[in-house]
């Protein structure tokens, strides 16, 4: 589920002509704005959007000034949309990020690595059906949220800091980001940390030891950030990594073992 088959990329285009897949499309607008016209309905896009295109929908994509893309697609993703939608909600970029690292591992010279775009494909599913359930919060708390999830990889970021400097008593906003989201701004940004953390460990793309990985997630020191993540995770992140790796292999022989029969 959720295979990628297929990824490629428009330069500064103005139109495609109509046509249709067999597959399902995934577009992420890098720049510019347009419109998908379907036989009974027209989507306005611009950038940072996604558009989200079911099977054998033709469709033409129009812009006056023009529009860059990702487009992606996979065969048999986790969703159950029968028509087309567009989702806007990747104001931190992660989707982006997504999409760039699907392209890359698809085009590389090398040769594509499996397991790779197969993680990358559920990635960019499980992100599309967060943003898609997000529940809506007051404006106060979205911006907080945005902020935590543009620093988290800063470890120099004061949270304290920040939420004092907002207009509004610090203890009420605790109270309010609490009730809204179910943990405290702190918790909250303490969890997306050691979230992105597993994810980094989980897909081993670059082969960054742990306290690498423990800077890049807005960790200071390695020690406490195994310490955090052995109290959420139950394991050190040492062995998360090797049981991740062991996964991937025995996935691998799977599949090697399914083509030979």
């Amino acid at each position: 589920m959720n295979d990628i088959i297929y990824v490629g990329k428009h330069l500064l285009t103005f139109t495609v002509t109509r046509h249709s897949h067999t597959s399902w499309e995934f577009i992420y607008c890098t720049s510019g704005k347009g419109t998908l016209h379907f036989d009974l309905r027209s989507l306005p896009y611009e950038s940072g959007d996604v558009i989200v295109i079911p099977t054998q929908l033709p469709h033409t994509n129009e812009s006056v000034d023009g529009f860059t893309n990702i487009h992606v697609n996979m065969t048999d993703p986790t969703l159950t949309a029968s028509e087309p939608f567009v989702i806007r909600a990747d104001s931190n970029g992660f989707l982006l990020n997504a999409f760039t690292a699907a392209f890359y591992h698809f085009s590389e010279p090398t040769g594509q690595n499996p397991s790779l775009l197969a993680a990358y494909g559920d990635l960019i599913v499980r992100y599309l059906v967060s943003y898609s359930e997000a529940p809506e919060y007051t404006p106060i708390v979205h911006e907080i949220e945005n902020h935590i999830i543009r620093n988290y990889p800063d470890c120099d970021f004061e949270l304290d800091e920040y939420l004092h400097s907002l207009p509004f008593s610090y203890d009420y906003l605790r109270k309010l980001f609490k009730k809204e989201l179910g943990v405290t701004p702190h918790k909250y940004l303490s969890d997306k940390r050691l979230e992105i953390a597993a994810s980094c460990l989980d897909s081993d793309v670059d082969g960054r030891n742990i306290a690498e990985i423990a800077h890049l997630c807005g960790f200071r020191e390695p020690l406490y950030f195994s310490r955090m993540f052995k109290k959420k995770y139950g394991v050190a992140p040492s062995g998360y990594a090797a049981a991740a790796r062991t996964a991937k292999r025995a996935a691998t022989d799977s599949d090697s073992m399914k083509i030979l029969l």
